[in-house]
């Protein structure tokens, strides 16, 4: 059984020719998750062998954040989307939901949506309302991620809050949830 550790990172690319430096690529709204579950998430798929980039971990100080940011997802071959209640207040986590998704249609990367203390329709709720005070975003970027936060909240993923009571139950469960999804996509 090859599982992700006994992967060659200098070796892995898929057939459209991407290199690939990560096995799982953590978009995640830091101010709400950081320290709770995608810490969990984070440590366990690291655990287990996976080449996992978190933000915080994986850009040097000093790099330009979203070219960083928008490499480490072309040079995955999963994505975990942590969906939680500010996620979508976020212009940089919307960005990388929009270049996740572009890239699922252009090759076989695998998101995985993690809704995390938050429903399904709330996330498409916030697609409709995307408010950004008083910065000014174009109005051609706020309708492509519309469209990307509709789009994840109708893929399949786990929901946490509709499953679970607590966080001591729901944190094992999403963990060994995630990790067995990504371990049949590598399976596969």
């Amino acid at each position: 059984m090859a599982t992700p550790e006994t992967q060659n990172p200098s070796a892995s690319s898929n057939p459209g020719g991407r290199y690939e430096s990560y096995d799982v690529f953590l978009s995640f709204r830091g101010f709400d998750t950081r320290k709770k579950f995608t810490d969990h998430l984070y440590h366990a798929l690291k655990h287990e062998g996976f080449r996992t980039f978190r933000d915080d971990d994986e850009i040097d100080r000093g790099d330009v954040i979203k070219p960083e940011l928008q490499k480490a997802i072309v040079n995955s071959r999963t994505s975990v989307i942590v969906l939680s209640k500010n996620y979508a207040n976020s212009t940089a986590c919307l960005f990388e939901l929009q270049t996740i998704l572009e890239l699922c249609k252009k090759s076989d990367h695998f998101v995985l949506p993690v809704f995390y203390e938050v429903d399904p329709g709330e996330i498409k709720e916030q697609s409709k309302n995307l408010g950004f005070g008083k910065k000014e975003v174009a109005a051609e970027k706020v309708k492509g991620w519309s469209v990307a936060l509709k789009e994840v909240a109708s893929m399949a993923g786990m929901v946490s809050q509709n499953q679970f009571d607590g966080l001591e139950i729901k944190t094992p469960l999403l963990l060994a949830y995630a990790y067995t999804r990504l371990e049949n996509y590598f399976m596969d």
